[in-house]
């Protein structure tokens, strides 16, 4: 079963899609990365189709759903996900698997409104200390691309806002917690990425209940290359 609809959010409609049958499970929410949208997850939706239902969605802006006027902050982004969550008449608890930039707002929903969510899964998903920590060990040329890209979504000062509202929320969870981190980034050094995964692995604080799965022969986009690593820790989140 595949639902397609526009769903009335503030002043603009978000694109949504509802795929499977609950079959007693919790809902899997799924949340793309920066600049991405639903088709980021092609790769692994019908295999979770086919264990719960399964929300794939377009933020403001992206795919296509209509631009918002609200500031593209994770804390919007979050208010208008839990707006779209009640018109849909979906009931929680959720399992929110957050992508990148998804798992930003993944983890602020999940603080911002715990009781409505049974684990979370965050898929190489962007530490706050990020601009902090790791980009400034990185090459110029890097640095450079990375400033680039916010032209498609939030700008570069509200995506910095977005890592400032997930480090001043200090909730500590009590859900289950994956931790999936990239082990083989495009052009990465050794160095590079064992900060990388040092930082992955600092997210597991979150929560009392939390891992970390490092996926040896992913990139960026673990559903992708390794998809069945994904689907993996989202059956095991389902089952508990």
């Amino acid at each position: 079963m595949s639902k397609e609809t526009f769903i009335q959010v503030s002043d603009f409609k978000l694109f949504t899609k509802l795929i499977g049958k609950k079959n007693g499970k919790q809902t899997v929410v799924l949340e793309a990365g920066y600049g991405d949208y639903s088709k980021g997850w092609n790769s692994i939706v019908s295999e979770i189709a086919s264990l719960t239902e399964v929300l794939v969605y377009d933020r403001a802006g992206l795919g296509k759903s209509e631009e918002s006027s609200n500031p593209r902050t994770s804390l919007e982004m979050v208010k208008e996900l839990k707006e779209l969550l009640d018109k849909m008449s979906i009931t929680p608890p959720y399992l929110l698997v957050g992508h990148s930039f998804g798992g930003v707002n993944a983890r602020l929903y999940a603080s911002i409104y715990p009781e409505d969510v049974s684990g979370l899964i965050l898929v190489d998903s962007t530490p706050e200390d990020y601009r902090v920590r790791f980009l400034p060990t990185m090459s110029e040329e890097f640095q450079k691309a990375y400033n680039k890209q916010f032209n498609v979504e939030s700008d570069y000062d509200e995506f910095g806002e977005s890592l400032n509202q997930l480090k001043k929320c200090k909730v500590r969870l009590s859900v289950p917690l994956i931790v999936l981190s990239a082990g083989k980034k495009d052009h990465y050094s050794d160095e590079s990425q064992n900060l990388w995964n040092q930082l992955q692995e600092e997210i597991l604080q979150y929560s009392s209940k939390s891992e970390l799965l490092i996926a040896e022969n992913s990139a960026h986009y673990i559903q992708d290359d390794e998809p069945s690593v994904v689907i993996g820790a989202i059956k095991r989140l389902l089952e508990k």
